[in-house]
This record gives structure tokens, sequence and C-alpha cells, in this order.
């Protein structure tokens, strides 16, 4: 997938079906309507186009990053990408002179594809209506979706996030189609870990939304290969830490320097909360004790 950052470099392509949104979370919901401009694009011998904005209009903290979700949006086979960058001076721009100045005359899109509560312009004002309307104007072709439910409610990037940060993990995989993840670059930490004898990869999680403190099994998606491990989320408690949160992962077998790499963490199972622990040896016993959960949950998956 091509990505294209900023208004000023956008570029006419080839009739483009083009699927509008922030898309936090590429869920249930959002995957239908970029699957469906994919489909069509093949069909038309078009360009499948996502125009996506950053940071999130809605100033919430995100599922995925940009990047997460850059590379879950290629995964379903969007052709093309623009990253609008959302500040100040976008945020003024009247509905039909985004739709008009930049969908219609920088791009060229023949179709656009939104779900029906989309906004956007100026304080939110567009909505489908504006679309119709605009679409008769400016001569694509408008295709609105409803939205997708789940036992009988919305499925929203909200409802999810809220998932997550209750640990109802299982829960918002479904929703999201695949395990709750965090895509994150590999930093350096404390060695804390390591002097127990149990290395691990820091990770700065590009404030993607956790799910609650505790010891995790994980997958850990690296260079496109899986391998497992156990992840921990917490404060650090036993080494009276500062109350930030750490996100951190040993991943078995594996002794590779990947300081600044990316790796996404997929969340298999809880195994237990962040506790506190009397002495580091406590804790070190723990860890092992641990280790062997994890694996034990992952024959079972096997």
């Amino acid at each position: 997938m091509k990505v294209i950052y900023g208004i000023n470099k956008i570029t006419k392509f080839s009739k483009p079906v083009v699927a509008m949104g922030v898309f936090d979370g590429v869920h249930l919901g959002h995957r239908r309507i970029l699957k469906a401009a994919v489909g069509k694009a093949r069909r038309i011998k078009g360009t499948s186009m996502v125009v996506t904005f950053w940071p999130d209009p809605h100033r919430e903290n995100s599922i995925y990053s940009l990047e997460h979700r850059l590379r879950l949006m290629g995964s379903v086979g969007i052709d093309v990408c623009s990253v609008i960058k959302f500040n100040r001076e976008f945020s003024r721009i009247p509905a039909e002179g985004f739709i008009k100045n930049i969908l219609v005359e920088k791009i060229g899109a023949s179709y656009i594809y939104v779900g029906r509560n989309f906004r956007f312009g100026r304080e939110g004002r567009g909505n489908f209506k504006t679309l119709e309307r605009l679409s008769r104007l400016h001569n694509f072709k408008l295709k609105l979706f409803d939205m997708v439910r789940s036992d009988s409610r919305p499925i929203s990037s909200t409802y999810i996030r809220s998932l997550i940060t209750k640990g109802r993990l299982s829960a918002a995989g479904k929703l999201l189609t695949r395990p709750v993840s965090v895509l994150g670059t590999v930093m350096r930490g404390a060695s804390l870990a390591t002097r127990l004898g149990f290395p691990t990869a820091n990770i700065n999680p590009h404030h993607e939304v956790l799910p609650p403190p505790g010891i995790y099994a994980v997958s850990v998606i690296f260079n496109n290969k899986e391998f497992k491990g156990v992840c921990y989320i917490g404060t650090k408690p036993t080494f009276r830490l500062e109350q930030q949160k750490h996100i951190e992962v040993h991943i078995f077998n594996f002794n590779k320097n990947i300081y600044g790499k990316y790796l996404e963490i997929q969340f298999v199972e809880k195994i237990r909360n962040d506790n506190k622990f009397s002495s580091q040896e406590s804790l070190a016993r723990q860890i092992k004790k641990d280790i062997i959960c994890a694996k034990k949950i992952f024959s079972l998956h096997s």
C-alpha cells in the first residue's frame, strides 16, 4: 500500500474508490467499508484509496496508532492511503470545500464510501446528507454504510476501547476480528527483568490503549514472524518505581538486538494481576511460574 502524507502531496489516481474515516481499530464495521472499496476498485480496474486523519479528530486515546492502522488497512488490500494532518487549519475547512478541493479536484474520486454516521468539515457540520447533495453537484457516486451490530449493539471504536480497558479482551477481539494487540517500538529500559534472569523488550506503545495491568500470555510478531512470550503491564510495584505504566515482553527462545524496531504484541490470555512481592527473589520465582503457565496456554491453543 502506498502512503501519502499531507494534502499537498496528493495526486490523481485512476478511477479512485475512496473510503473516508479515522478507522481506529479497523474493526468489523470498518473492514466492511474497506473491503467493499477494494472490491469495487478491482471490478472497475480503478484504485482503492483511504483518506484518513491524524491525530484522531475525536481527541481520544487510540485503539491503534497510525502505523498500526496503516498496516491493517494494507492487509485488507487498499492500494493507496492519504493521511491528512488534522490540525487547526484543516479543521476550519468547510465541508463543501473539503469535498470539492480535495476529494474531487485533487483526488478525482469516482466513488466515495463512508459510514452513515461520518461527520466532516468545520465543526463537523458535514454529514451523509451533505455528501448526497455534493455527489449530484460534483458527479461522484456515494455509497453509505449503516453501523454493523453485534448482539444488537452498534460496533464502534469507543465501545471496543472500553472493552479493552476493562479487560474484556475476548469480546473486543471478536469485534476487531483479530486478537487485541499493541504495536510499539522497542526502547531501552532499566534492565530490571534481565537482572532477574528474564530479559525483556520494553515497548513504547505510541498512546495505544492498553489492557489492565497484569501478566499475559502473548504472541509477538516481528518481521512477519510469530514468537511466543509473556507480557507485563504495570507500574513495577516490587521495585517501588514511578507510577507510570510500563509494558514489556519476554520472548521465548529469542536473542536478537531489536532496539528501535516495531513489535506487535497480541494478547492471548491473562495469567494474573500485577502484584507487589516481598523480594526480587520471590518475584523471579513467580515469573518462572508465569512462563510455565503461558506455555501450557499455548499448548492448549495449538
